[in-house]
């Protein structure tokens, strides 16, 4: 197997006998119901506002427990090591929090190809080269329409949950008696 990119894993991607296998995830090809290639972009708002919320809860606690720790222990030694080990403890969030912060918003977006299927779950790649993901798509649809087809291809690696990235389609919904809309 190839040295192990940073930040991801190599993955094979094969297609042999009607099933897709990425990794150890296996999807049959008859399921497929979609796949397309996009870029898949960080929710930088999103990192900051809860940046934000988490420092504003620090904030809080940190601020509550030096009131508490002030009215229950007076002035007495035990006391200001308390409020020293509190204090520190609240820099050391607050400095876990700007690097977190820091690396969301240095997040760039990626090309990913992504493979869903008719229970909705997704599979999404990446590769180095959006054309060769181009390329796989087309793989991919012809292994769909001929299942006699066999390939197998490295990827760099395989997204699972990206947390803080937009992808996939908005939907407006206007109307509709008993609709519901789209529930996450």
């Amino acid at each position: 197997m190839p040295p192990t990119p940073p930040g991801g894993t190599v993955v094979d991607l094969k297609v042999g006998r009607r099933m897709l296998w990425v990794g150890e995830a296996a999807y049959p090809l008859h399921n497929i119901t979609r796949v397309h290639t996009f870029e898949l972009r960080p929710k930088r708002m999103e990192a900051f506002m809860s940046f934000l919320k988490w420092l504003g809860v620090t904030v809080v606690v940190v601020v509550l427990v030096q009131a508490v720790n002030r009215s229950s222990e007076g002035t007495s030694a035990s006391a200001s090591d308390t409020a020293g080990a509190v204090w520190i403890l609240g820099v050391a969030v607050v400095v876990g929090l700007v690097v977190g912060l820091v690396k969301e918003l240095g997040a760039k977006p990626e090309q990913v190809l992504a493979v869903e299927t008719s229970s909705s779950s997704t599979a999404l790649v990446t590769l180095p080269n959006p054309d060769q993901l181009r390329q796989l798509v087309h793989y991919l649809v012809n292994a769909i329409e001929n299942p006699e087809t066999e390939f197998q291809v490295r990827v760099e690696r395989v997204l699972v949950n990206p947390k803080n990235y937009h992808f996939g389609d908005n939907v407006n919904m206007y109307g509709g008696l008993f609709n519901t809309g789209v529930s996450k």
